[in-house]
């Protein structure tokens, strides 16, 4: 199941997402300027709270296990260690470069814009924010390795729950004939992973609606105000490499029609919008890029989850124009040296870095430390850092998206025909049934 359906079998599940989530946003927009102590308590905080929260722990209880047998049955299907060695190198280096030339852009629309310059710091609090360690290229890559898988996979560490599950698959192919009944039980897990996804989703509407109505209601129209040129030089750069880069990079590289492409993956940007949270889009990404894209599910199951982990895009792009717009407020002058080290950083960062709500900030405290910017300076935009994070979260995992099908098309893995079906891959959305034909 994906989140469309045919026509004349109602209105799609996409579609009720996008009601929902015009309507929250109204919704959240009338609670705001009402503010009223009873809504904000008992709806918004309450009800609104819980729901949104129950929908996207749904989600990210799918993300390990899913994540696990899909990648085990993508390592077997591949077969060849060589194959898989070359699929992961060229997903690395790809999804490496989409995110320095994400960055690169902010920084050079940030620069050409100007955010920040005479802005006004006052009335604006900047306790409590704390920095973190940028960590070396080493740690980085030394954390990887799990010292405790079962731990790794308890506490969601992606990176390391994707390199054992890879070391077991390859372990399971040298054993042969032996794994058949392991294989076999792997793919059925799979399979019923992904009735638990169809599951979950037949709630999104509703999870999506209190997502987006909490948010609004709690952050208003009014935060943007003082920060509209952060958030038009933000926007503007999101844009630029969610439809202009990524879509130029699948043509070139892959031959694929940009807009049939951003048309299938539409169902997955909703749902990154509304979670803002990479990881927990992981089971919509997956199933876009398998039954709408058509992307062969070996190489699917290797790059989505591994994307989601070390590419962010969006978040790289954020990096680069709050750095800039800092910078123009606290009036100094990084230099050439100083922008390349934020790009460097980002790159980094973006590596050891889950995909979770608000890790963009996380990782900006890395950024600015490298390049000796005061970290109280995040406290400037972190009223409307909800809302970016957002719409970077879906730049984030259109990136994962096009990186795969661009792998996929080099390997030979992925069906043309499926591609350019529009209708290939939509079922019902009353897929999700009891026993005896009783819907739930």
């Amino acid at each position: 199941m994906t989140t469309e359906t045919h026509g004349g079998h109602g209105m799609s599940l996409t579609m009720k997402i996008m009601i929902a989530m015009g309507v929250g946003i109204v919704v959240g927009v009338i609670f705001n300027a009402i503010n009223s102590a009873f809504i904000n308590t008992h709806i918004v905080a309450g009800l609104f709270a819980m729901i949104g929260k129950m929908f996207v722990n749904a989600l990210k209880m799918l993300v390990v296990p899913l994540v696990f047998f899909s990648l085990l049955g993508g390592v077997t299907g591949i077969g060849d260690v060589r194959v898989l060695g070359r699929v992961g190198t060229k997903s690395f280096f790809l999804y490496l470069a989409t995110t320095a030339l994400a960055i690169t852009i902010a920084i050079l629309l940030a620069s050409v814009i100007g955010p920040g310059k005479g802005f006004d710091m006052q009335g604006i609090d900047t306790s409590g924010v704390t920095g973190r360690e940028a960590p070396t290229v080493w740690d980085v890559f030394a954390n990887i390795v799990p010292t405790n898988p079962i731990a790794a996979f308890a506490n969601g560490e992606m990176l390391q729950v994707i390199f054992y599950t890879v070391v077991l698959g390859i372990a399971v192919l040298m054993l042969g004939a032996k794994s058949e009944a392991f294989i076999a039980g792997c793919e059925y897990m799979n399979e019923l992973m992904m009735k638990i996804v169809a599951i979950v989703m037949h709630f999104a509407p509703y999870g999506v609606f209190c997502l987006i109505a909490k948010t609004f209601a709690e952050q208003g129209i009014g935060l943007f105000v003082p920060v509209m040129a952060y958030v038009i030089t933000l926007v503007a750069a999101l844009f630029i490499h969610l439809f202009l880069t990524l879509p130029t990079m699948l043509k070139v590289l892959a031959g694929l029609n940009p807009i049939t492409f951003m048309r299938k993956m539409r169902p997955a940007q909703i749902f990154a919008f509304s979670t803002a949270s990479s990881n927990a889009t992981i089971p919509v990404t997956y199933r876009s890029v398998t039954e709408r894209v058509g992307v062969n599910k070996s190489i699917a199951s290797f790059c989505i989850p591994f994307g989601a982990t070390i590419n962010m895009d969006g978040t790289a792009i954020m990096q680069g124009v709050a750095t800039v717009f800092l910078a123009n407020v606290y009036a100094i002058d990084l230099g050439l040296g100083g922008y390349i080290t934020v790009i460097g950083m980002a790159v980094l960062a973006s590596i050891g870095t889950a995909g979770v709500p608000g890790v963009g900030l996380v990782m900006l405290t890395m950024v600015l430390g490298q390049v000796g910017l005061p970290i109280e300076g995040i406290a400037i935009i972190l009223g409307v850092d909800r809302l970016m994070d957002m719409i970077r979260t879906a730049v984030n995992i259109t990136g994962d998206a096009v990186v795969t099908s661009i792998v996929a098309k080099t390997e030979g893995k992925i069906d043309l025909t499926v591609f350019e079906d529009p209708d290939a891959g939509v079922v019902d959305d009353e897929e999700v049934e009891m026993p005896h034909g009783q819907a739930v």
